[in-house]
């Protein structure tokens, strides 16, 4: 007797068939117009990523993972990953700032997280990042530099802060800034003293303290979309897409540490005062979410 098929299975081979042809479809057109691509998920209400419109990507924050360090995070944001490390050593204060320690931050996007990177020097978006981590650092006073004095005109702590991406998917500013603010939070400097008679440092191998912490600023990044959307947290697909971006840095009691704008675009019918507004008033809500996570992360 001759065998048959199911009549069922040509249907499924075939439904499978248009399904993997629809999905290779949609991937095609993603690559080749991403913004009509990204518009026509806006229309709905939702992002390419499933997010609605106005969502942040959820966060998730780990601290004192790296034993060589003396304090150390791991922030998820998204799949944005990021790790800092921060170092202290004992340096020689300048002449001209003999009670101010050193503050160094520096912030690395290596090719291992992301095609967008190429091997060899910090690339351009790294640089203006570690600038920027920089300044905001130095407006907002978060670590005083005086308080890394060890003895005035002797010795002062140098503090390095490393901050490596491991998984790049947009808004690296964003996840740089809450986990050197993590890690900060983190640090247990040895006591310290100077000796005059053998003009050397001493650290005490069993007495700790945290740092004497300023201001803590927590950024917000916002991209806007054909002049109609206003974007936060984008994503790596999004941010080629966004000619103008917005971020808002706020302290503890919302008080502006950063505002900047790239690019001149705005959104249709709004002033740029209204779309400052309402990214005011969204990185409000955000920052608190964030610091409240801070907290629960045991720091």
């Amino acid at each position: 007797m001759a065998a048959t098929l199911p009549p069922q299975q040509p249907q499924a081979e075939s439904s499978t068939s248009a399904g993997t042809s629809s999905a290779a479809s949609a991937e095609v057109f993603k690559r080749l117009h991403p913004a009509q691509y990204l518009s026509r998920f806006l229309a709905k209400g939702y992002r390419s990523d499933g997010r609605k419109i106005r969502d942040w990507r959820d966060v998730s924050i780990n601290v004192g993972s790296i034993s060589t360090s003396n304090g150390s995070s791991l922030v998820r944001m998204g799949d944005t990953t990021m790790v800092c490390g921060i170092k202290a050593e004992i340096a020689e204060p300048t002449a001209q700032s003999p009670n101010e320690g050193y503050v160094v931050p520096n912030v690395d996007l290596p090719a291992l997280c992301s095609p967008n990177f190429k091997p060899g020097p910090p690339g351009d978006e790294a640089q203006t990042i570690s600038n920027w981590l920089n300044d905001l650092i130095v407006s907002s006073n978060t670590i005083p530099t005086s308080s890394l004095v060890i003895s005035p005109g002797k010795a002062v702590w140098a503090l390095y802060i490393d901050v490596v991406c491991i998984n790049y998917d947009g808004n690296a500013f964003d996840a740089a800034v809450l986990a050197v603010m993590a890690a900060l939070r983190n640090v247990k400097l040895p006591k310290a003293r100077y000796n005059e008679e053998k003009n050397q440092t001493i650290c005490s191998r069993k007495e700790k303290y945290p740092l004497q912490l300023g201001r803590i600023p927590l950024s917000c990044s916002f991209g806007i979309f054909d002049s109609t959307y206003l974007l936060p947290d984008p994503t790596s697909y999004e941010t080629p897409l966004l000619p103008t971006t917005l971020t808002i840095a706020l302290d503890e009691h919302n008080q502006a540490s950063l505002i900047r704008q790239e690019g001149l675009g705005g959104t249709k019918g709004k002033s740029g005062e209204k779309v400052l507004g309402e990214g005011w008033s969204m990185a409000e809500e955000r920052v608190r979410v964030l610091r409240g996570i801070l907290e629960d992360s045991g720091i």
